[in-house]
């Protein structure tokens, strides 16, 4: 599996802790270890032209993902082929703005859309009620099976 991690944001990132968050989600959604993804952290202004572009709306946002090969999440009989998952574009900027507003660490938040950017890469969406509770549902999931990996991680 090849994830390629590019800063051109200009903040600094924890991209060791942001590879181990994609090996572990990939990991636990039975995904090919010959898969590739990008993750890609850009400026505001980066972002906002993204924004415009692809989604024809203003300013940054948080987080876009640019699905490839329209993978889904495997099973452990069955896992996702080989293939590009696609590219995942952060921006530090707005994240730390968010994680302010929202009481969090600038660090959990980009875990956060990493990880809400990967759902989207495999298929899942939020636009209705019931995609929204079982895309957040598993994007909690897996962000709290990746704590609780760090503390056991971390302990001597």
């Amino acid at each position: 599996m090849t994830i390629e991690i590019t800063n051109e944001s200009g903040v600094a990132a924890d991209e060791t802790k942001l590879l181990r968050l994609m090996e572990h989600h990939l990991a636990e959604l039975h995904v090919s270890p010959e898969a590739d993804v990008a993750i890609i952290l850009v400026d505001e202004g980066a972002m906002e032209a993204l924004h415009v572009q692809w989604m024809d709306e203003p300013g940054p946002t948080d987080v876009l993902s640019f699905p490839m090969d329209e993978l889904r999440p495997g099973t452990e009989e069955s896992p996702t082929p080989p293939g590009l998952l696609g590219d995942i574009v952060l921006c530090p900027q707005v994240a730390e703005t968010q994680a302010r507003d929202n009481g969090v660490s600038t660090e959990d938040e980009m875990l956060m859309l990493t990880t809400h950017g990967l759902l989207h890469l495999l298929g899942f969406d939020h636009a209705e009620p019931e995609e929204e509770r079982e895309m957040f549902g598993l994007q909690r999931e897996l962000l709290t099976s990746f704590a609780l990996r760090e503390r056991r991680r971390r302990r001597p």
